[in-house]
C-alpha cells in the first residue's frame, strides 16, 4: 500500500489491486475521487483541478 499526504488530501494505492491502475483520494476520511491513472478519468466521484495537479506531481515523483 502506498499512502501519501498532500494539500490536505490522502492518496492511497494498493499493490496488486484490480485493474485499471488507480488511486483513491480522501479528504477528512471521505472518498473524494477514485482516479484511473491509466485512462486519466474518474472511476467514482469527481477530481478538482488541484487534485489533478497533485496526482501529476505524485506520478512525476514515481510515487503513483
Amino acid at each position: 500500500m502506498g499512502k501519501y499526504r498532500r494539500g490536505g488530501y490522502v492518496f492511497i494505492t494498493w499493490k496488486g489491486d484490480h485493474p485499471p491502475r488507480h488511486v483513491h483520494v480522501y479528504r477528512d476520511g471521505t472518498l473524494i475521487v477514485k482516479w484511473d491513472l491509466d485512462n486519466q478519468k474518474a472511476m467514482k466521484g469527481a477530481a478538482t483541478r488541484r487534485i489533478l495537479e497533485l496526482i501529476r506531481e505524485l506520478e512525476a515523483e514515481g510515487l503513483l
